[in-house]
């Protein structure tokens, strides 16, 4: 049986990590004591996976991967696909 609740949870969970994500490259960015930081691919296959969200406000709170153009163009084309995935989601389960 379909839950909104459970998917709404699970989509603020995703956003978060994501978001937390972002925050730790930016740190790691900042030190610059030589941890390895983290790669753009797994922020893409996050903001893909419903976490664009969660990418996009990282971008903006912690001025993170603003100047990388696959980012101001990605990023806000992710939400809008993340979107429609959710529509279609919800049409499916209900």
């Amino acid at each position: 049986m379909y839950n909104e609740q459970l998917l709404i949870g699970t989509l603020v969970a995703i956003n978060i990590f994501t978001f937390l994500i972002m925050v730790s490259d930016k740190r790691k960015s900042i030190l610059g004591d030589g941890t390895e930081r983290i790669p753009e691919g797994l922020i893409f296959f996050m903001a893909v996976a419903c976490g664009s969200l969660g990418v996009y406000v990282g971008m903006l709170l912690l001025r993170h991967k603003t100047r990388k153009w696959y980012f101001q163009i990605g990023i806000p084309l992710l939400i809008f696909q993340n979107l429609a995935t959710l529509y279609i989601i919800r049409q499916i389960l209900s």
